[in-house]
């Protein structure tokens, strides 16, 4: 049964910006038909809007208003400091826009009938069109604490509980990444150079497996569960609770644009929260995109985007969520962390690592070749999940250096550089990282550079010594290293010697070696005889450990991170006797009645098969 546009599964209609004048606070006007408008009724002109924006924003000290395209220069790339967050430094004024502004229109369909997507959305190609952020031009209080209070105003209404509403977003979510597949591919491409095959795949296919998991599994993840008894408790019921957490902030990085967000999202929606998605900014094309069309499919009174730089992200930090999913690098799930813990935030950290690859001497070299190379070079090397550098001892040194250079000419010819299955790297500031590992070792393979269009060509470095700067941070990028080891002790001893990873490879024909490799390690994930495949499957958790990160997700594991396991009993309001044994005055007597209905008995030894 479809929802109908009140509870928000179909587009609102855009409006032009009025002339604001605040009369209440979000959490005061909450989603009441009655008063649809944040901040006091809407002027008669222009209906129900989309968004509001803050009410301090809107405050008589900031009555001045203007529009700006220009985005901040300061990113969230590995190596951000709390200096480069803006932590220590003055803000200046942050962005925010107002979602669907500009973009959306029902003209020619009834919402009612086709929820959750609009009849026509502006911009089609969805590069480069749109509306432009408004942004507040004086010091004021923090501009997206109206916005978060709208959106916990939403979830306290309860509208985002009935499957029927998460069922709705979710299948508006298909709509987006069918509708704006060609968008998706072109954004990507100017991103980073970012094959249409790969794009597809990554952002696009995986995305769509996770929806259609959870659409064809949420009636029975949403259940209660119920649990064991004691004796006194038979006739009770107890159960495992699902409750959403409320309102919670998606912070995406920008090697996986697409995927990175929604995939988190779907989750969120899923388990019934409220959501602000905050794409990255260093993948511009992308981030346009999102924020131009996201709010064509999904309810605007529970889902945004807020876009912006460092500074932006620093200040929506301030504000309370309920649950913030962060992907990007350790620094700054540092910052993160430390400023969710403020609000005593519950968090989850998807971040990186160096991630070892092991392989031994009993191995199928040339096979071992090319999934290394696949698992390497895709996305331009630009995977947390990536093989960060090899192990082997140095006869398979030189097997490997052959099979590589034959396995990298397979896929992307005699010059990489021509090749469209090859991406670049995503700034300037990476290139220039990358290109300053390089000297690390020696170049084998690869090696060439190209400044003006952010090449790095696939490279191995051979002898790679442990002090090498490629070996002091994760690589992030098109380059192998490959480093030296007498033989399997040396190698686990040398990857337990570090922060545990994110994955950790081990290639061999014998399965023994694989499993001592597994047995002895720890990992946020492991995978045999492969690179990144483990993650395309939906019933594995994935998440980091440590350094690594912290908490899960993937499949019915994203419902769960989203979810509060809230235990419940529900007793019978009779049956008093029952009761008896545990009140005063205590006994004996009473104590073994009580002992006899609550203890809990060993039945035996367990067995690992």
């Amino acid at each position: 049964m479809g929802i109908p546009p009140s509870q928000g599964a179909g587009p609102i209609p855009s409006y032009p910006i009025p002339d604001l004048v605040p009369t209440a606070s979000p959490i005061e006007a909450g989603p009441n038909s009655s008063r649809p408008w944040p901040w006091g009724p809407a002027p008669q002109h222009l209906g129900t809007p989309t968004l509001g924006l803050s009410s301090a924003c809107l405050a008589s000290r900031c009555s001045s208003f203007h529009t700006s395209s220009q985005g901040t220069t300061l990113s969230m790339e590995t190596g951000s400091s709390f200096q480069q967050l803006g932590v220590q430094q003055p803000l200046e004024p942050p962005k925010q826009q107002l979602l669907g502004y500009g973009k959306c229109s029902t003209t020619g369909s009834d919402p009612a009938k086709d929820p959750g997507k609009a009849a026509g959305c502006s911009g089609s190609s969805g590069i480069g069109k749109g509306p432009v952020p408004m942004v507040c031009s004086t010091p004021c209080g923090n501009p997206y604490a109206g916005l978060v209070s709208h959106l916990r105003a939403s979830w306290l209404s309860g509208k985002t509980r009935p499957m029927e509403y998460r069922v709705a977003q979710l299948e508006a979510l298909g709509r987006f990444l069918d509708d704006k597949k060609q968008e998706i591919l072109e954004a990507t491409e100017l991103d980073m150079g970012k094959p249409s095959f790969e794009a597809f795949f990554s952002e696009i296919l995986l995305c769509k497996n996770e929806l259609n998991v959870t659409l064809n599994n949420l009636c029975n993840w949403m259940k209660d569960e119920h649990v064991d008894k004691n004796l006194v408790m038979q006739l009770d019921s107890a159960f495992i609770r699902k409750d959403p957490y409320g309102v919670v902030l998606i912070i995406a990085p920008w090697n996986y644009p697409i995927h990175l967000f929604l995939v988190p999202l779907i989750g969120a929606i899923a388990a019934g929260n409220c959501a602000i998605i905050k794409p990255s900014e260093i993948s511009k094309n992308t981030e346009r995109l999102v924020a131009e069309t996201l709010s064509c499919y999904l309810d605007s009174d529970c889902f945004a985007v807020v876009t912006g730089g460092v500074p932006e992200t620093t200040r929506l930090l301030e504000n309370k969520f309920d649950y913030i999913f962060f992907t990007g690098s350790p620094p700054v799930g540092r910052i993160v962390m430390t400023a969710a813990a403020k609000h005593l935030t519950p968090v989850t950290l998807e971040l990186g690592g160096k991630n070892p690859c092991y392989v031994s001497d009993t191995c199928d070299v040339t096979n071992v070749a090319r999934r290394v190379a696949w698992g390497r070079f895709f996305n331009a090397g630009q995977t947390c999940i990536a093989p960060d550098y090899l192990l082997c001892t140095l006869e398979m040194q030189e097997k490997l250096m052959p099979a590589l250079r034959e396995a990298i000419t397979e896929f992307f010819g005699p010059n990489p550089r021509e090749s469209p299955d090859f991406g670049r790297i995503v700034s300037d500031k990476q290139f220039q990282r990358l290109r300053a590992l390089l000297g690390s070792g020696r170049v084998a393979i690869g090696g060439q550079t190209d400044e003006a269009e952010r090449y790095i060509a696939p490279t191995v470095l051979a002898d790679v010594l442990p002090s090498d700067p490629a070996m002091q941070e994760e690589v992030f990028g098109p380059i192998l290293p490959i480093v030296v080891i007498a033989n399997m002790d040396e190698a686990i001893d040398f990857i337990n010697a570090r922060p545990r990873p994110l994955a950790i490879y081990a290639f061999s024909c014998d399965s023994k070696i694989v499993n001592q490799v597994l047995e002895r390690t720890s990992s946020g994930g492991f995978c045999g005889n492969d690179t990144l495949m483990h993650v395309t499957l939906t019933s594995l958790p994935f998440g980091g450990i440590g350094n690594s990160g912290l908490g899960k997700y993937h499949g019915k594991f994203t419902f769960d991170t989203f979810s509060h396991h809230r235990g419940c009993l529900h007793r019978n309001m009779g049956l008093e006797t029952l009761n008896t044994p545990r009140y005063p005055p205590y006994t004996q007597q009473k104590l073994g009645l009580l002992t006899t209905t609550f203890e809990v008995k060993r039945r035996g030894t367990c067995t690992l098969l």
